[in-house]
């Protein structure tokens, strides 16, 4: 049984692969105040109900998506983008926090924002793997003459990108670094979906996905995955770069699960830093 606080607000996860598993575990005992782990949504029960048996002291039910958002206070979406609506709309019929990890889905699907009006939810893009968002959305209240994203990862975090395979473009013997796409961010989704979302929540903090400019870059000199944001307005310029250690999935920094945590440990904070 998960023992919880009577205040304290149930989260459901949909998807345990490595960002929900470091989810999992962080709120399990009690990890986050104020928060406690309701419930999961996976496509392999079975296979979810061991790990939680081996890895957590409390371990819960497994729901559908219908389910998940009865149950819970909160859904957090870390499951492939193609499920975004299927996991985010019955959340936001309940009036559920969404938290979106898959941030480029969320540009075919603006629907799911007017749906989060009309029921008094709330859709939640935590920062990820980038940096300077709150400086970004600051600049946002003035005016925003042009923002790029650099992306650099290693070869292994961009195999399997639709891009690739439509180009045809072999990065098996890649000696030096390779510009693989650059445009807008709303495009470089499409070619990259499972290695830009950065790019779709820098413009969300922005000036939209047709205007954010976004590089992709195949780096064999590189270990880390890079992000590098320029930005220009007419309070600030600046430029910010990160460089990420991969987690045990290539595609995904390691940084990238404790932003998340970092989001929700926000909720019941007695104090909170930035915006």
């Amino acid at each position: 049984m998960n023992l919880a606080p009577l205040h304290s607000q149930s989260v459901g996860i949909a998807g345990l692969g490595t960002i929900g598993k470091s989810l999992a575990r962080a709120l399990d005992g009690g990890g986050l105040p104020g928060l406690h782990l309701g419930a999961v949504a996976v496509q392999d029960p079975a296979k979810a109900r061991q790990w939680m048996q081996q890895h957590l002291s409390a371990p819960v039910d497994c729901l559908d998506f219908e389910a998940l958002a009865e149950r819970c206070d909160w859904v957090v979406e870390c499951a492939p983008s193609r499920l975004l609506r299927a996991i985010g709309e019955p959340a936001l019929r309940r009036g559920r926090r969404l938290v979106v990890l898959s941030a480029g889905a969320l540009l075919d699907a603006p629907e799911m924002v007017e749906l989060a009006r009309a029921h008094g939810a709330q859709i939640i893009v935590p920062t990820g793997a980038l940096i300077g968002l709150d400086a970004v959305s600051a600049a946002r209240e003035g005016e925003i003459h042009s923002v790029t994203l650099i992306t650099r990862k290693p070869v292994a975090g961009l195999l399997g990108a639709p891009l690739l395979a439509e180009q045809g473009i072999d990065l098996t013997d890649l000696k030096a670094p390779l510009c693989l796409y650059r445009g807008s961010a709303r495009g470089a989704v499409r070619g990259f979906p499972a290695n830009v979302n950065v790019g779709v929540a820098l413009s969300l903090a922005g000036i939209g996905a047709d205007r954010t400019q976004v590089e992709v870059w195949a780096d064999p000199t590189v270990v880390r995955n890079t992000h590098t944001i320029e930005v220009d307005a007419d309070s600030a310029s600046f430029s910010m770069t990160i460089a990420n250690l991969p987690s045990e999935n290539p595609k995904t920094g390691r940084i990238t699960a404790l932003s998340l945590i970092a989001c929700l440990r926000k909720v019941h904070a007695p104090i909170r830093v930035g915006t």
